[in-house]
């Protein structure tokens, strides 16, 4: 599992970016991958999956 903060997500539209701490890249991430609601800053684990558009965060889920 990879670890990593929301950088952005919007509940309206469904999807957002989380940034990787291995590697400080953007991650996208669709509502449907989530566990549970996310707000910005919130830390997060998960996993990455190749998408139609590039890399997804999938399995997302809030830590402490």
């Amino acid at each position: 599992m990879k670890t990593g903060i929301v950088k952005f997500f919007n509940e309206t539209k469904g999807f957002g970016f989380i940034v990787a701490d291995d590697n400080n890249r953007d991650v996208f991430v669709h509502v449907s991958n989530l566990s549970a609601p996310l707000n910005q800053n919130d830390r997060v684990s998960f996993e990455i999956v190749e998408g139609k558009k590039g890399q997804q965060a999938v399995n997302v889920t809030v830590i402490s």
